[in-house]
């Protein structure tokens, strides 16, 4: 197709309201989604313990949100930003815009001591009281309770140097993948950066899946908290997964094509959604296990991490979007869509209510030549600003942004057609944008011709006899 037809599509195609989205808006960190109520309340009640403004939130489907805030949003993005650092929340959490959610806040103080008939707070029943002592008129005398023995503690040690500046340089480097990690003064003198502490068990089982995912060395080892000498600089304890018990159901593994999107979602996949077991599914399974920390055992990992994608999606509001006039399927945010027009080649859809989001579809004959003309026509109308341009046979990738929008295209040759997509998405949730570009880019397929399609001819069936005279020759077919 040559590109005046491009340019005259494009070119007539108005110019999107996108604006800004509203940088004042309260938002909340959304750290985690578990289905049902029971799940939910016992997980915010363990993140209470850490944080003092936890909510909770219904979603859809039966799945509870469990979020921070609510808060402006430009103090959001830092917040989050700095626990992301510390590892106090979850690699995956998010920003979630605040309007029009109900929030239920955590009050963890609210199941304290039971009241009596008076309705004043009893420390000991009566009779309990008269069971210890035999005399019923007697103080309330609690049994002493029967401490536990602490579990053995232990530190991953990950390298060591008998020079103490350059083990803090070390433990600086260190901590740009493991924040935890603190410096000892070990016994002979040398500096050792740990990361701990832990029990045997769950050491064990971390020092394997770190060591899979390439984020120790070879030869870290698991020491004992005695052998660690003095604290030189002081760590903080890692929040690590339990391994399963070993009495306990092994968990099924997911299927790999379902593990492939989750991670692709998570920004840890480039590969093909094949559904095959290559090294680039298994080297992003084995970082995401790490990244993660749910749990040192796989299946469970990639359980969890799935789980995390269907909460997100329920969050985000992803219906299938069928446009009937691109014949393109594809999972959407309809909450923050509407349709504007179509036009040629071309279906849009612009912000709803000022969500500053856009969708374009397209779907049309052409191949190489004809995508790359988009590309750049995609470039010259701003809906992908200075983009950096990926491009290889039969599809072109691009992404640029600038201070209000970030945008993605992506175009494919297929069946002697381009198609393809382009999103456009606030600056302020880069997150999101990603996860929604990769979802998109999964799941778009074609379900079915477009508006402005021809429609195959039907063959004439042959008579069973010749005729007497020649057929006249067929007439040559309009382009």
């Amino acid at each position: 197709m040559p590109m005046g037809r491009f340019a005259f599509v494009f070119g007539a195609a108005l110019p999107l309201a996108l604006g800004s989205a509203a940088l004042a808006e309260d938002v909340v960190i959304r750290i985690e989604a578990k289905r049902g109520a029971e799940a939910a309340q016992a997980s915010a009640e363990a993140w209470g313990a850490q944080f003092p403004d936890v909510v909770t939130f219904p979603l859809s489907e039966g799945w509870v949100g469990i979020a921070l805030g609510p808060m402006p949003r430009e103090d959001a993005a830092a917040r989050l930003d700095e626990l992301k650092q510390q590892r106090k929340v979850p690699g995956d959490s998010f920003i979630a815009t605040a309007e029009g959610r109900s929030f239920t806040p955590l009050n963890v103080t609210a199941a304290a001591e039971p009241a009596n008939s008076a309705g004043n707070a009893s420390t000991f029943p009566q009779d309990t009281a008269a069971a210890v002592t035999g005399d019923p008129a007697s103080p309330a005398v609690a049994p002493e309770p029967v401490a536990e023995p602490e579990p053995a503690k232990f530190f991953l040690r990950l390298e060591s140097s008998p020079n103490r500046a350059k083990a803090e340089e070390m433990l600086e480097k260190w901590r740009q993948t493991l924040p935890e990690s603190g410096l000892w003064t070990l016994p002979n003198g040398r500096s050792a950066i740990a990361f701990g502490p832990m029990d045997e068990a769950t050491g064990t089982a971390w020092l394997k899946a770190f060591k899979n995912a390439g984020a120790v060395p070879k030869d870290a080892f698991l020491s004992p908290a005695e052998d660690m000498g003095e604290v030189a600089i002081a760590g903080k304890t890692p929040e690590l997964g339990a391994p399963p018990a070993p009495e306990a159901e092994p968990v099924s593994m997911p299927p790999l094509e379902d593990i492939q999107r989750a991670l692709r979602w998570a920004g840890h996949y480039e590969g093909s959604i094949d559904g095959k077991d290559g090294p680039m599914t298994r080297a992003a399974i084995a970082a995401e296990i790490v990244r993660l920390r749910a749990s040192p055992d796989t299946a469970t990992a990639m359980a969890e991490l799935i789980a995390r994608r269907a909460a997100w999606r329920a969050e985000m509001g992803l219906a299938e979007l069928q446009d009937s006039h691109t014949g393109l399927t594809l999972p959407a945010p309809m909450d923050k869509l509407q349709f504007e027009r179509a036009e040629r080649a071309l279906s849009i859809y612009g912000p709803k209510d000022g969500s500053g989001a856009a969708l374009i579809l397209f779907s049309q004959p052409g191949g190489q030549q004809e995508m790359l003309d988009l590309a750049g026509l995609v470039t010259a109308l701003g809906w992908v600003p200075s983009p950096e341009r990926k491009v290889t046979r039969g599809a072109v990738t691009l992404d640029g942004q600038n201070q209000t929008h970030i945008g993605h295209a992506e175009a494919r040759v297929i069946d002697g057609r381009v198609q393809g997509f382009v999103l456009i998405w606030p600056v302020s949730d880069p997150e999101n944008q990603h996860r929604l570009a990769a979802e998109i880019s999964d799941n778009l397929t074609r379900f079915a011709p477009g508006a402005g399609e021809a429609q195959p001819e039907v063959p004439a069936i042959a008579p069973a006899d010749p005729p007497e005279t020649p057929a006249p020759e067929p007439a040559t077919p309009a382009n």
